[in-house]
């Protein structure tokens, strides 16, 4: 996609799950929330897949976002990118950076470090090797960093002091989240990110990296994440099951109502079409503030 042909107004929103298993009603929220973002903006909506760890990838899940996505009417633009496809990219941004002594390897276990949430900087002083089978870490500073998410607010870190030298590399040759994301969303243009408030914290990881990098900063919107009745996150580790297919109808408008927009009653049998019609127009974040969960 060519930057010089877009107005330099158009939002471009995303959604990126991991094919990790199918889509179920917590992340479905996620996108859906994203779509709205965007499309009530007359924004574009891209659609990534986060690949990389491919020890907990599903076979067919990414077959089965595209028809979960379909049948919920949420049609993304342009052409699906995978990560699996840009990791020359990520190696020459991760040389680049050693190149300038930015990041070091890390041989310190889980063991070692389990006592801990701020990495010691044990490793700090080693040598690069890219090539050797170590985790890679890039040097973090006092700095602080600070942001304005549109819904949460105003929010600090210093990561030194929080965080610690965070990991780009994984041991096992997986490039980390932390870094993908920023690579890919300046790749693709992206300047509005909407996902759960569950990543919030991760933010300042990803803004001290643009910074690094000298990459320009999207507008950040975390929102609340939903629980089941035990107040567990649902996701796939919590075992949520499936959206069902066969009533998007009936899911959409449940999940307009956990996104607080207040559907009006008349508009439970309407079309999936006429749902996200109503939504776009409706699109209220303020309704959102001061939650940071909502239970399914």
């Amino acid at each position: 996609m060519n930057l010089s042909n877009l107005d330099k107004k158009t939002i471009i929103g995303r959604f990126a799950p991991s094919p990790t298993g199918p889509l179920h009603l917590g992340s479905l929220y996620t996108a859906l929330a994203s779509f709205l973002h965007a499309r009530s903006q007359q924004g574009k909506w891209l659609l990534r897949i986060d690949d990389l760890d491919t020890q907990r990838n599903v076979k067919g899940a990414t077959n089965a976002i595209f028809t979960t996505l379909d049948a919920f009417g949420l049609h993304w633009d342009d052409s699906v990118v995978y990560q699996s496809q840009c990791l020359a990219g990520y190696q020459d941004v991760l040389n680049e950076l050693a190149k300038n002594q930015l990041i070091y390897p890390c041989r310190c276990s889980r063991k070692m470090l389990a006592s801990t949430t701020i990495y010691n900087g044990l490793c700090r002083n080693q040598s690069i090797l890219l090539d050797s089978p170590t985790a890679l870490r890039i040097k973090t500073d006092s700095r602080l960093i600070t942001f304005e998410d549109d819904l949460q607010g105003v929010m600090g870190h210093n990561l030194a002091k929080q965080h610690g030298d965070f990991i780009l590399k994984r041991r096992d040759g997986i490039i980390a989240y932390q870094f993908t994301v920023v690579i890919d969303d300046d790749k693709q243009h992206i300047n509005q990110i909407v996902r759960g408030v569950d990543l919030l914290t991760e933010t300042p990881k990803q803004i001290y990296l643009q910074q690094v990098l000298g990459l320009p900063r999207p507008d950040y919107l975390h929102v609340p994440i939903i629980v089941d009745q035990h107040g567990y996150k649902l996701s796939k580790q919590t075992q949520a099951t499936a959206v069902n297919l066969t009533r998007p109808q009936s899911i959409i408008f449940e999940l307009l109502g956990l996104l607080k927009q207040n559907p009006p009653n008349e508009l439970q049998y309407a079309s999936v079409t006429e749902l996200l019609d109503w939504a776009i127009e409706h699109w209220n974040i303020d309704y959102l503030k001061n939650l940071k969960q909502v239970t399914a």
